[in-house]
């Protein structure tokens, strides 16, 4: 049932992915927010379809902590379903991302023309320095950055591995930090199309203010990201125990 229902979401999300790039053709011509709002609206259609389809919930936690606006959202990255799931708490976000991705047809232009910023991973610090100046800018005129501070996808229960990009990116832009929480990755894994049932937890927590040191700062985010995710992925083992007749639930592409 499990190979059913994913092999159904995933012709699905990729069918419809086609016709939201043509809903979209028209924002060439209009203002960025027009493609960040039809963003958007993909983002809670991709939610819905995985819970009629999957059987996959979502619950967010702690909205009410984010501020308004400037602001540094650093997430935890588990699969790709918090890239488009996010969206929908942030007024003008930016994304960083492989450059890569905007060479993409139709899908990189709309990248290029919201906003978002792309970056080359073998330049190294050159890179890094210019990605902070790029940032800040955009992050002065009001606009919410979300990056992931270990710069990719990392599979549930994984040691974590936080870059010192975010570190840059925060002490150049004296802005809030918000960490994020997720257990994405029991449900939509990386590596498989298996979509798996279950709750997928997000919790925004508690801002880190601007101007901590460098060393305070990265204690101080990788210890509220992780210790928050290991509680939620717990939380998720469990449920998905109960959903499998208690049987403990691992992704195929984790095991």
């Amino acid at each position: 049932m499990i190979f059913l229902r994913s092999l159904i979401f995933n012709v699905l999300f990729y069918l419809t992915l086609v016709l939201w790039l043509i809903v979209a053709v028209p924002t060439f011509v209009m203002p960025s927010a027009a493609i960040l709002g039809v963003a958007k609206a993909w983002g809670r259609w991709n939610v819905w379809l995985m819970r009629v389809v999957c059987g996959t919930h979502v619950q967010f936690l702690g909205t009410e902590r984010i501020p308004q606006g400037p602001l540094i959202i650093a997430s935890k990255h588990q699969s790709m379903w918090e890239t488009f799931a996010l969206l929908r708490f942030i007024d003008q976000p930016i994304f960083i991302l492989k450059r890569e991705l905007n060479w993409i047809p139709f899908f990189g232009w709309y990248l290029m023309k919201a906003g978002m910023i792309g970056i080359d991973r073998k330049a190294g610090v050159r890179s890094l320095k210019m990605l902070a100046r790029m940032t800040q800018q955009q992050m002065h005129h009001g606009r919410q950055l979300v990056i992931f501070p270990e710069g990719t996808r990392r599979p549930v229960g994984a040691p974590p591995a936080y870059k010192s990009g975010v570190a840059l990116i925060y002490a150049e832009g004296d802005v809030p930090c918000m960490p994020v929480a997720l257990n994405s990755g029991l449900c939509w894994p990386r590596r498989t199309f298996l979509r798996y049932p279950g709750t997928i937890t997000v919790e925004f927590l508690d801002p880190l203010p601007p101007g901590l040191k460098r060393d305070a700062f990265m204690t101080r985010l990788e210890a509220s990201i992780e210790g928050a995710t290991d509680r939620l992925v717990e939380a998720g083992r469990r449920e998905q125990a109960q959903l499998f007749g208690g049987v403990p639930h691992t992704p195929a592409a984790e095991s």
